[in-house]
């Protein structure tokens, strides 16, 4: 079993977007698993592939017991209900803050071996796709966020 490191805010792995997967091989298979078992640990919803070092478009998720992955996610319908719960992130360890996410929310993309995939959810599964596609994107729940809960964040990074 293969649980990778989690790269840290400052490591510019995580502020770079990430490049599409180009080759569905076994170097892929490798990666997705790595990613399945690096999130497969308590308190973990979600793992994509930067947040280990790898900047390509995959993540892994571990929701309501179901773990699985997205290759090259795209959203493609987000609900107009907002949920503002606390979110946190494995690469900014410690901070939880009220983050807005739309309450429904559906990806496209592809398993690990090419085939189409369609993945949506509500609540945290919605959070969740949100989360990492963002992620993917070389951005972090942090730059979501506004006001006075944006300030207080800012705050407690700079320490």
């Amino acid at each position: 079993m293969t649980t990778r490191p989690i790269r840290v805010l400052g490591d510019p792995v995580l502020r770079t977007p990430a490049d599409p997967v180009r080759a569905f091989d076994r170097d892929l298979a490798a990666l997705v698993r790595d990613l399945e078992e690096t999130v497969d640990n308590p308190g973990r919803a979600g793992v994509a592939a930067p947040q280990i070092g790898v900047g390509l478009r995959v993540f892994s998720y571990n929701v309501d017991g179901v773990i699985g992955h997205l290759v090259n996610p795209v959203i493609v319908e987000r609900s107009e209900e907002l949920q503002d719960e606390d979110e946190g992130c494995l690469s900014i360890p410690g901070l939880y803050a009220p983050t807005a996410r739309a309450m429904h929310c559906a990806t496209e993309g592809f398993d690990v071996h090419g085939e189409p995939v369609r993945l949506e959810g509500s609540g945290l599964m919605a959070r969740c796709l949100q989360h990492e596609v963002d992620h993917l994107d070389g951005k972090l729940f942090v730059d979501r966020l506004t006001g006075e809960t944006r300030k207080r964040v800012l705050r407690a990074l700079r320490g």
